[in-house]
């Protein structure tokens, strides 16, 4: 089997296998959560958190964990860091909790973090395990936090809450935008540059 470097792991999640533009999984949440700047790149940061760590775990156990009952160890080691991500968020962000709802706890069944979890850091060794993670993370971060910019910009003007457009486009936005078919607009836009891209780069 072609060994794969430490690089080409942390950035295949990023780019050629962005879990959302390349792979199109975690698109629930990348589409219900990303109205806002702020929520999208909450949701991003609780996803990135439970995607490494599981896959740090996961590694560092995969050989005594019995072939047959991988998948409930898996989806008991995501549901403790969920359950972190859950109870912080609502000791610390109480208002993103309420915003994000249901989309918290059901990390747990994300398609990415169950994915890796038995692609890649059920068969790797820790140290890339991790570089999987993290470039997952990212790439799911970034994407899931240009969408969230895409729509608050144009549905209600503004980034971060901030007034970036103009009390004229603030007073008539883009309602469109901050309704589910602006997401899908959005993730069909960002595809169709991103198989440009690999499509030029041939």
């Amino acid at each position: 089997m072609k060994r794969i470097s430490n690089w080409q792991v942390l950035t295949n999640g990023i780019v050629r296998e962005n879990p959302v533009l390349i792979l199109m999984i975690g698109l629930c949440p990348a589409l219900a959560v990303s109205t806002t700047t702020r929520d999208a790149l909450g949701m991003g940061i609780a996803a990135s958190f439970v995607l490494v760590c599981s896959n740090l775990i996961i590694s560092m156990l995969r050989k005594i964990i019995p072939l047959e009952v991988r998948i409930p160890v898996f989806i008991v080691i995501i549901s403790t860091f969920v359950t972190i991500v859950d109870y912080t968020m609502q000791a610390r962000a109480p208002e993103l909790y309420r915003i994000l709802g249901v989309f918290v706890p059901l990390i747990v069944v994300n398609c990415i973090i169950l994915g890796r979890a038995e692609a890649f850091a059920s068969k790797n060794s820790v140290s890339k395990s991790f570089l999987d993670g993290l470039g997952m993370a990212l790439g799911f971060t970034f994407v899931i936090t240009l969408i969230g910019i895409f729509r608050e910009l144009l549905g209600n003007g503004t980034i971060l809450g901030q007034n970036v457009l103009g009390a004229g486009f603030h007073n008539s936005p883009v309602l469109f935008m901050v309704l589910p078919p602006g997401a899908f607009l959005i993730i069909g836009v960002l595809k169709g540059l991103i198989n440009r891209y690999f499509h030029a780069s041939r």
